[in-house]
């Protein structure tokens, strides 16, 4: 079968398209013969090398993924060769006390497809039989793909985390990325408010004709935090949803009002910030950390997508074997939404 995999790692020479053997399901275990595949920055990641990840053979690289059932394996009575189904990239135990209580993705033993475990980017891939939920019809494949880590990661973020309600105004940072877009769309569909930053004023440009209330150039700005404030009436934003890390972190403390609340789940500008403690305390902030989501976050988002007909905003779409052209380009920030890969 064709894959896109790398054996060694490094820069975007290191990414392969090439065969290797066809995955066969052990128990509790499906085949999927893949349709589509979308991009995310853990694959360049991976791709770069991270620490306590090894390479012992030939390692495929990616997390979503839509298909259709192939095969299935011993003990799986819940789907059926043939059924169209989306795929939650995060794998837990399903036995431990966090499982048990439904917190899947802060189990000890989580783990991510196309990082810890194997990929979606082949023709023919091995996926837990909890992990599929159903492809919403309204979607084609290479949408259907892009739906799962950015959005189940951004759901996560607002609904469970920040416990984001209807009416508040969420600081979105680096919009053009999966989450941030993702966010964005959940956000106005709950019926927030969206401020958003970016260093491109196209992209900011994009994302008003989205639904966003307003955007700022943090690379223009000489204090994007205060204009924040500025454009929410000196109040401040509820929420600060940050999938850059340590570049961003500062502007979301002086963009939120007292009380509010900051998830982070992403380190692309560095993973060590500076926190001034007494701003925490002083104005209540609450800053939380957040990783992929939980079988129910996943149930919850599939339903309310194919409820409100809601479609991921996708880039571009490349063939399996433009796999390191499409990593490129997310690499580069050239992209403004998903990039997918039909297989």
């Amino acid at each position: 079968m064709r894959a896109v995999f790398i054996k060694d790692f490094g820069g975007n020479e290191k990414v392969q398209v090439g065969e290797l053997p066809e995955p066969e399901p052990g128990r509790g275990e499906v085949r999927i013969a893949v349709k589509a595949g979308a991009l995310n920055h853990l694959d360049i990641w991976v791709r770069k090398g991270r620490p306590g990840l090894e390479l012992k053979k030939a390692h495929v690289l990616g997390s979503d993924a839509a298909g259709v059932v192939d095969k299935i394996g011993e003990g799986v009575t819940t789907l059926n060769v043939g059924d169209e189904v989306v795929v939650n990239p995060g794998v837990s135990c399903m036995t431990c006390e966090f499982c048990r209580r439904g917190d899947h993705s802060e189990c000890p033993s989580f783990k991510l497809l196309g990082f810890q475990l194997e990929g979606m980017y082949a023709e023919k891939v091995l996926v837990p039989a909890c992990n599929l939920g159903p492809k919403p019809k309204h979607l084609n494949w290479e949408e259907a793909a892009a739906l799962n880590l950015s959005h189940i990661t951004a759901w996560r973020m607002l609904f469970t985390r920040a416990r984001f309600k209807a009416g508040e105004t969420v600081l979105l940072h680096g919009i053009g990325g999966g989450v941030a877009l993702a966010a964005l769309q959940l956000v106005k569909l709950m019926g927030g408010e969206a401020i958003v930053t970016s260093s491109s004023d196209e992209k900011l440009a994009r994302a008003k004709e989205l639904g966003a209330a307003a955007g700022v150039n943090y690379k223009t700005s000489s204090d994007p935090g205060a204009d924040v404030k500025k454009l929410t009436g000196g109040r401040g934003a509820d929420i600060a949803i940050d999938s850059a890390g340590a570049a961003t972190l500062p502007v979301s403390f002086a963009a939120l009002r007292r009380g509010g609340r900051i998830v982070t789940c992403g380190v692309t500008s560095g993973p060590e910030a500076k926190i001034n403690i007494q701003m925490l305390y002083w104005n209540h902030i609450s800053f939380m950390g957040s990783t992929m989501g939980s079988h129910e976050d996943h149930r919850a988002l599939l339903r309310a997508v194919s409820h409100t007909q809601l479609r991921p905003i996708m880039d571009r779409v490349f063939p399996l074997r433009d796999a390191a052209q499409a990593l490129a380009r997310m690499e580069a920030g050239e992209q403004f939404g998903k990039i997918a890969l039909t297989v």
